[in-house]
């Protein structure tokens, strides 16, 4: 192995250990099992599975805010608690459809971390799903009931954009951080928003 290869190597490693960390704990629950021959073993499967079954990179970004992580976790769960009401709702309304839509969601800040979990968050909250997502341009096709109306649609993008900004309050890297409050600087200012494609 080259220096450099040894040296791309090392960094990967060290880049991907909270995966590789996650992936043994993976694996002793599997088992049920939290001994040092289960440590072992997934530890041999974590970095087998992780180099032969190898995908990009994904960097952390290094930052995590447990105030806005705490405000998410509060968020996430009432919102749940909000979405199952309202498809219940809509379920046993027999005088009305509710309406449905697919709808674009261009997302402002977000690299492919982000993006992942705006994508899950919004899928997890009863009423949406993401059926498509284009990482080049940073979009979330989302299906969406509930909708009847053009205000409708641009009530649900808005509740994703919303998602995007707390993912990036909580987790975000510093310059997504950045971007996200000099436009709401902005916003309040009476300006427009300053980062209209966002961070990439």
């Amino acid at each position: 192995m080259s220096r450099d290869n040894a040296r791309h190597f090392w960094r990967d490693l060290r880049v991907q250990l909270p995966f590789l960390a996650w992936l043994v704990v993976l694996w002793m629950l599997l088992w049920s099992q939290f001994t040092l021959l289960a440590f072992v073993s997934g530890l041999i499967v974590a970095v087998f599975v992780t180099r032969v079954f190898r995908l990009p990179t994904v960097e952390l970004s290094g930052r995590l805010n447990v105030f806005y992580a705490a405000l998410f976790v509060v968020q996430f769960l009432w919102a749940l608690l909000k979405g199952a009401l309202s498809v219940a709702i809509q379920v046993f309304d027999f005088r009305h459809q509710p309406g449905t839509a697919i709808i674009a969601v261009p997302l402002r800040y977000a690299d492919d971390l982000v993006m992942t979990h705006v994508a899950v968050v919004s899928s997890l909250v009863p009423g949406s799903l993401v059926v498509e997502a284009d990482r080049d341009r940073r979009v979330l096709y989302m299906h969406v009931i509930g909708v009847k109306d053009r205000a409708g649609v641009e009530k649900q993008r808005q509740i994703v954009l919303r998602w995007e900004k707390r993912v990036v309050r909580a987790l975000g890297d510093p310059a997504q951080y950045r971007a996200l409050k000099a436009d709401e600087r902005a916003a309040r200012a009476g300006s427009p928003a300053s980062t209209k494609g966002g961070v990439r």
